[in-house]
């Protein structure tokens, strides 16, 4: 299957999803587990009815594996930032990334609130709605806006921050410039759907990405194991990130606040703006 076709299957899951999700009643519904929404699972089935019939495998954050050992495999995101659409905040997406035996191939992130749609395939570049997008440039964390998932115990040195709630977007911001950095921070970790999609939207957009973790058993952020969980950080710049990335390692050694401003040059007035 080429990559046009693969491309086209990722768009017909976000049309899927965005249609589903727009004929349910109450989107504060709970689902069948803490933390999950009636919304969800609509999403997660709308999206595999399109992919059953691709044929892929699949790795769900809401239906686990299906079709182990496919040569291609879906990392989905049915309904990534459901808590932001369960309260009508205009910030969750459907995240679809098409991985091979080399890596992430094919990539959608789509937000089912605006419309607005990213694309990534390898070593085919990244785009904004059809735009080819590029990241800021930043290389100072100083002067950074910098987007969390989780909450930091320690002001890491940045310009400002925002937690915006959908890591796939947020992600995405970093690789179209709207935000410099993106760290998940605390003791918050991510799966695999969480960050796939938009990390090759990084990489073919020219952000840098990495596990403030450390790699895994070797594999990184590239880990298609249902229970794995990283800390995906990505940045404008390498400079960038090797010095959130060292932010990041002060702050997780415990009392951290006036390590990292020290190593950072920084004081704890800065504002959330």
């Amino acid at each position: 299957m080429d990559d046009e076709a693969l491309a086209v299957a990722c768009e017909e899951v976000a049309d899927a999803v965005a249609e589903a999700i727009s004929r349910v009643e109450d989107p504060s519904a709970p689902g069948t587990r803490p933390g999950q929404y009636a919304l969800d699972l609509v999403a997660d089935s709308a999206a595999l009815e399109v992919l059953d019939v691709l044929g892929v495998g699949v790795i769900s954050e809401e239906s686990g594996v299906a079709r182990p050992g496919a040569e291609l495999v879906a990392v989905l995101d049915p309904l990534d930032g459901s808590t932001n659409a369960s309260r009508g905040i205009p910030w969750f997406a459907t995240s679809v990334c098409i991985v091979d035996a080399e890596g992430p191939r094919v990539a959608l992130v789509a937000n089912q609130a605006n419309g607005v749609r990213y694309r990534a395939r390898r070593a085919g570049g990244a785009l904004r709605d059809g735009a080819p997008i590029a990241p800021t440039g930043c290389s100072d964390l100083a002067d950074a806006i910098v987007g969390l998932s989780g909450y930091p115990s320690a002001d890491l040195g940045w310009a400002q921050f925002r937690s915006l709630g959908a890591a796939s977007l947020d992600m995405c911001c970093v690789a179209d410039g709207t935000l410099d950095a993106y760290a998940v921070v605390g003791s918050s970790t991510l799966g695999c759907w969480d960050y796939m999609g938009a990390m090759l939207v990084c990489a073919e957009a020219g952000a840098v990405t990495a596990d403030a973790l450390g790699e895994s058993a070797g594999k990184g952020l590239v880990d298609l194991d249902h229970g794995a969980r990283h800390a995906p950080l990505a940045a404008a710049t390498d400079a960038l990130r090797r010095e959130l990335g060292t932010a990041l390692a002060l702050m997780r050694r415990g009392p951290a606040r006036q390590a990292v401003e020290e190593s950072n040059g920084t004081d704890s007035s800065r504002t959330t703006g």
